[in-house]
């Protein structure tokens, strides 16, 4: 026989049981997995999230910190061999001479030659080698052609957008002043722009020879992916005197 209490028995152990079963043991651990699965992607998330600041910290920051102390050593070095007799005016890596940008920055920067990573990575600017050469300012004529980084490992060319016409770029040597004046930028152009370089660069207007300078960076700032360029030409050289008096254009 049949009883109430034997129909109630069925009614929930039927359809209805099954349809309400989420509030079981394995409902419960299916939503636990979730739960556990969500955590873990949003803690591997901010993981990431800290490795990638750490990352841009380092490399904005903390590279510019050792470029600098690097850096320093070296131009402490060449002033120091300067004190010492012999040829003034040396193509050598230990450093030809420092460059003064007041529309950049104040501090003088240590310029050697080339322009390879392990070169700029140390705080400098680098005199071209390749893929054409560049002219030393005591030469006759020609190109002085100068790359350095915009951010990171010293960043010293940094605000080259900052630069105008008419700006002054002096390159203090042991016995000589060199004063430029620029007369032309280039805010971008391929990174495989060699035109730029040329001991004439034609890209900048110039026609005939004579003692030009051209400072190169890479753009937009953060990337590599193209080439801020400033021409320049010698104005005048001025003799070093015993107290290293700078041009008028550095005394501010």
């Amino acid at each position: 026989m049949t009883t109430a209490q034997d129909s109630e028995n069925d009614q929930t152990s039927g359809p209805a049981a099954a349809a309400g079963g989420g509030t079981g043991p394995a409902s419960r651990r299916g939503r636990g997995i979730v739960a556990a699965t969500v955590s873990f992607v949003g803690e591997l998330l901010i993981t990431v999230g800290l490795v990638l600041a750490l990352f841009v910290a380092y490399s904005l920051w903390w590279t510019n910190v050792l470029a600098d102390r690097e850096a320093g050593r070296d131009a402490d070095r060449v002033r120091q061999s300067w004190s010492d007799k012999g040829p003034g005016e040396l193509d050598t890596k230990d450093g030809v001479g420092f460059l003064h940008v007041p529309a950049m920055d104040d501090d003088p920067v240590l310029v050697k030659k080339g322009t390879d990573g392990d070169i700029l990575n140390a705080g400098v600017a680098g005199y071209y080698t390749d893929p054409i050469k560049a002219a030393l300012p005591w030469e006759k004529d020609g190109n002085f052609s100068l790359a350095a980084h915009r951010d990171g490992h010293g960043a010293k060319f940094h605000n080259i957008h900052k630069m105008k016409d008419g700006d002054p770029v002096v390159l203090e040597t042991k016995d000589t002043w060199y004063v430029y004046k620029v007369y032309k930028t280039l805010p971008s152009t391929s990174k495989f722009d060699v035109d730029v370089l040329q001991q004439i660069p034609e890209k900048s207007g110039a026609t005939k020879k004579s003692k030009y300078i051209t400072l190169t960076t890479c753009t937009p700032m953060y990337t590599s992916d193209y080439r801020y360029i400033v021409w320049g030409e010698l104005e005048r050289t001025e003799k070093v005197d015993a107290d290293r008096t700078p041009p008028k254009e550095l005394r501010g």
